[in-house]
């Protein structure tokens, strides 16, 4: 379970700090930091986003197989992994012309909330059938 639980936030990390680095992509520059925008360019970020996203939000579900999440961690794995996936869609397709990375910055608020209703999700169904038993 914990192996399952690192593989969800391995794979959460790259669209998680990349939508960050593609929304704030100047400033990265301007220090200096060799952040992928700034090293492979936006487009590059965006697809990469995407993929990562696309290989999430099935991994975000597997707890439910395992038996380490219930029903109401499927329903909340679907729909947040769902949603996530719709935003890192919008970022790739948001290409150069946007104004300001809107979707990278959309994309970077709700990874953080999405993370966190998961492990909450689990937290509370194991909390619950601990003493219900």
């Amino acid at each position: 379970d914990s192996v399952l639980l690192f593989l969800i936030i391995f794979m959460w990390t790259p669209p998680h700090f990349w939508a960050l680095a593609l929304w704030r992509a100047g400033d990265y520059q301007n220090a200096g930091v060799t952040m992928l925008p700034v090293v492979s360019g936006a487009k590059e970020t965006r697809r990469q986003i995407l993929i990562c996203s696309v290989l999430l939000a099935p991994l975000g579900f597997t707890p439910v197989l395992t038996g380490l999440g219930g029903i109401a961690y499927a329903i909340a794995s679907i729909v947040c992994g769902a949603a996530f996936l719709l935003l890192a869609i919008q970022v790739w397709r948001e290409g150069e012309a946007a104004n300001g990375y809107k979707a990278a910055k959309r994309l970077f608020a709700f990874s953080l909330l999405y993370l966190f209703v998961l492990f909450a999700v689990l937290l509370i169904e194991h909390i619950v059938r601990h003493l219900a038993s």
